[in-house]
C-alpha cells in the first residue's frame, strides 16, 4: 500500500496531470495543484462543483459530461480526448480517464494537456494537404504542357496518349498515399485503382488473391506504373485483346531466416493470342519500365515472361521492418479474393 506522504508528494509535483476525484453524482471532492496548474482554478473555486463546469458548452448541452460519468461508473472506466477551457477562457485539447476507485463509490478522473501536440498535429496535417494540394496541380500543369508541347510538334496521337496515362496512373498512385496521409499505402487499393479504368461492370476478367499489405511510398508509386503498363500491355497485344481472355493478380508473404520481408507478386494471363512476342518499338519501353522498376530497391527484382499461355510477370519486392511498414490487421493468413 502506498504511503499517504508519497501520494501526496507525487500530486503536488504532477503539474501537468490534473488529478481530481467525484462523487457518483460528479461532484468535485478533491483537486490536484496540477488541476489548478491546467485548469487555471483554485481549489477553493471548483470543490463542491459539478464536473461538468470543465466542459464546454456544446459537450454539456449534448450530455457528454453526464455520459462519461455514467461510463465510468457501469463500465470502471471512461476515456475521452477533446478541448476543454482554462479560467481565463482559453482552450487546451487534453485526454482524460475517469476510473472507480476499487469498491469504493469515489471516481477519479486524471487529466493531461496534450495542447503542444495537438497544435503540432495540426499544423503537420495542414502542410501535408498544402503540399498534396501543390502536387496535385503540379501535375496538371505538367500534363498541359506535355500534351500540347508534343501536338505542337506534330507527334502521333498514339504516343501523346500514351504519356498521358502514365502521368494518370502517376497521379492515381499519389491520391493513394494522399488518402494514408502518406504513411503508405494498401496493396489492396492500388490494385483497385490501378485497374478501375479497365473494368466494366459484371466485368469478371480480373481476379486478384492475396493478403492485405501495407507498401512503402517508395513502393507504391512504382508498382502502380508497373500495373499500369502490364494492364496497357495486355489491352493492346495480350489477354485483355479479345473477350475471352483472363487476367490473375496475386501476391505472398515471406520471411527469410535473417529476419527480413519481401512480397512475391505474379502477374499471368490466359486466354489471349497465340503466339506471343515481346513488344518493340514504343511499346517496349513499358516492358523495360517493369523491368527496372523494383531493380534498385534493395534486392527487388521482376521477371518478365512470354509463355505460349501469355504473359507472366513475377515481381519480387523486399519489404520494411515489421515495425512499420507490415501487414494490417487481417493477419498474414487472411487473403483476399475478389473477381473486378
Amino acid at each position: 500500500m502506498i504511503d499517504p506522504d508519497l501520494a501526496y508528494l507525487i500530486l503536488d509535483n504532477a503539474r501537468d496531470y490534473a488529478v481530481l476525484t467525484l462523487t457518483p453524482e460528479g461532484r468535485v471532492i478533491a483537486w490536484s495543484p496540477g488541476a489548478e496548474h491546467v485548469f487555471g482554478f483554485p481549489a477553493d473555486e471548483v470543490v463542491g462543483r459539478s464536473f461538468e463546469e470543465l466542459f464546454l458548452d456544446s459537450d454539456i448541452a449534448a450530455g457528454v459530461p453526464q455520459a462519461e460519468l455514467h461510463r465510468a461508473l457501469s463500465l470502471g472506466r471512461a476515456e475521452d480526448t477533446r478541448w476543454h477551457r482554462r479560467k481565463d477562457g482559453r482552450r487546451f485539447w487534453a485526454n482524460g480517464v475517469t476510473m472507480r476507485l476499487g469498491d469504493r463509490p469515489e471516481l477519479i478522473k486524471v487529466l493531461r494537456d496534450e495542447t503542444a501536440a495537438k497544435l503540432a498535429e495540426d499544423q503537420r496535417v495542414l502542410l501535408l494537404n498544402e503540399l498534396n494540394h501543390r502536387i496535385k496541380n503540379t501535375l496538371v500543369t505538367v500534363q498541359s504542357i506535355i500534351e500540347q508541347t508534343l501536338r505542337a510538334e506534330g507527334v502521333a496521337l498514339r504516343t501523346r496518349r500514351a504519356l498521358t496515362d502514365r502521368l494518370i496512373a502517376l497521379a492515381e498512385a499519389h491520391n493513394v498515399l494522399v488518402d494514408d496521409n502518406w504513411a503508405g499505402a494498401d496493396l489492396h487499393t492500388i490494385v483497385e485503382r490501378a485497374l478501375a479504368p479497365h473494368v466494366q461492370a459484371e466485368d469478371d476478367r480480373f481476379e486478384v488473391d492475396g493478403p492485405r499489405v501495407l507498401l512503402s511510398p517508395q513502393q507504391a508509386v512504382p508498382l502502380s506504373l508497373v500495373l499500369h503498363e502490364l494492364t496497357t500491355n495486355a489491352i493492346k497485344h495480350g489477354a485483355l485483346s479479345v473477350p475471352e481472355g483472363r487476367v490473375s493478380l496475386s501476391w505472398n508473404l515471406a520471411h527469410d531466416g535473417a529476419g527480413g520481408r519481401r512480397m512475391t507478386l505474379l502477374w499471368a494471363e490466359r486466354g489471349g493470342p497465340i503466339p506471343i512476342a515481346p513488344p518493340q518499338g514504343q511499346d517496349g519501353f513499358g516492358m523495360r519500365l517493369i523491368a527496372r522498376s523494383f531493380g534498385q530497391d534493395g534486392d527487388g527484382r521482376t521477371h518478365i515472361d512470354f509463355s505460349a499461355e501469355g504473359v507472366r510477370c513475377v515481381i519480387h519486392i523486399p519489404l520494411a521492418t515489421e515495425d512499420s511498414f507490415s501487414i494490417l490487421d487481417l493477419g498474414a493468413a487472411q487473403h483476399g479474393r475478389a473477381r473486378l
